[in-house]
């Protein structure tokens, strides 16, 4: 998984595989000298520590369903067997596919050709700019018509679509209305990835199905 980053609003995240979930909530409680409360609605699991900490999980794949400890029915759910599209963009390159827990089975990578920014003024740079742009926007159609090959003929197969990287690039491509079908199911999630590659979209597949739990100290 990867490292703990900060959280919007104070506290941590952390990503936890599915086959690991149950035993993290177990350390979670012997931490912080045990479990005073646990609540879910469905979409969202917290569970509170003696000591105030509290770990606030959004239930992948929602919603979270039947009887019993929402963290042990929690730990059942991740662990379903999931067929996951990825969509993952950045500037410079773009990995498209669909993953069967955890494991890609399709795929489609290309790089793209946009130059960087220019530091120089007046006529020259205003010239450079178009044709960054003029890259830039043919990179967008690319990635378009990708995430249609690789991702359209298996919409009705997928659970989900997770995106990954540059986030004005992913807003950019929701303007491209061939796409509707791919972003209606997109989860809110966005991964942090690195410009994407092969080996970027496998570290994703397994990235997709992990936890994500928002800790905050009491």
């Amino acid at each position: 998984m990867s490292p703990v980053r900060e959280a919007p609003g104070g506290g941590r995240v952390v990503e936890v595989s599915p086959e690991r979930l149950a035993g993290w909530f177990d350390r979670f409680a012997a931490r912080n000298d045990g479990i005073s409360d646990t609540r879910e609605d469905g979409e969202t699991v917290v569970v509170t520590g003696k000591n105030g900490t509290t770990a606030t999980v959004a239930v992948p794949f929602p919603p979270l369903q039947g009887a019993g400890p929402p963290t042990v029915r929690l730990s059942i759910h991740a662990k379903q067997p999931r067929r996951i599209g990825l969509l993952l963009v950045r500037l410079g390159a773009h990995s498209i596919g669909i993953a069967e827990n955890g494991k890609v089975v399709v795929s489609r990578t290309d790089r793209h050709h946009v130059h960087g920014r220019s530091a120089a003024g007046g006529w020259s740079q205003q010239r450079f700019a178009r044709r960054r742009e003029g890259q830039a926007r043919q990179a967008l159609i690319d990635v378009a018509d990708d995430a249609l090959d690789v991702l359209g003929p298996h919409l009705a197969e997928l659970d989900a679509v997770v995106l990954g990287g540059d986030r004005r690039a992913l807003d950019e491509l929701r303007q491209d209305h061939r796409l509707d079908p791919i972003f209606s199911l997109a989860l809110p999630r966005v991964l942090d990835v690195p410009e994407p590659r092969r080996a970027v979209l496998d570290e994703a597949a397994e990235r997709a199905r992990a936890v994500e739990i928002v800790l905050r100290d009491g």
